[in-house]
């Protein structure tokens, strides 16, 4: 694969790519340090895990209210009433359901559980289907990575709904605490580059 298409971001190719990685070199120590507080908050996170349970539910009400005002606005702006109902309905429907998550987020937070599970485990089955129609040199890690899906979700969905009140803060901080660890890894490769 080539770096010198239209479509690269970088002009002159693995030049440009070297000068922008050489122009992040100085900040290095930055950029530890917010990987630092990226997994510190992950491993906060996965001590107070209801806490961060509650609060990936707010987040999602959050950006389900924002979706819901934006379909509103489509809905107000659409030429026929027809369409324009059924935008506005949908946009209130999801301020509605987000609504009832900030309002109970305990009980939001086993449904999105078990919207979670059940999500894991249908990406599982067809990463399995599709993995299973794939030849040898690929076949291996999707099929792998398949069952690794499906099996978590079954998990979740089998200890599900006492799971509730950790399963999405446990997530969270792990999602944390890996990429903190990534910019931890990425500030001191630049310390060397």
């Amino acid at each position: 694969m080539s770096f010198l298409n239209s479509s690269s971001p970088f002009r002159d190719g693995p030049q440009d790519f070297e000068t922008a990685i050489g122009s992040l070199r100085p900040r290095w120590g930055l950029i530890v340090a917010l990987g630092v507080l990226i997994a510190g908050m992950g491993i906060a996170a996965l001590i107070l895990v209801v806490s961060a349970t509650i609060a990936s539910v707010y987040t999602i009400a959050i950006f389900m209210i924002l979706a819901g005002a934006a379909e509103i606005l489509a809905g107000l702006s659409a030429k026929t009433w027809g369409r324009s109902l059924l935008w506005i309905l949908a946009g209130l429907a999801y301020i509605v359901a987000a609504s009832f998550a900030l309002a109970q987020p305990l009980l939001a937070a086993a449904f999105f559980t078990l919207l979670l599970g059940l999500g894991m485990m249908a990406t599982g089955l067809i990463r399995i289907y599709f993995g299973a129609h794939l030849g040898a040199p690929l076949r291996g890690p999707v099929l792998f990575a398949g069952g690794l899906t499906a099996l978590v979700g079954v998990l979740i969905l089998a200890g599900w709904p006492e799971n509730s009140f950790a399963i999405l803060g446990i997530l969270l901080g792990l999602d944390l605490l890996f990429w903190g660890t990534a910019w931890i890894g990425f500030g001191l490769r630049l310390r060397r580059f």
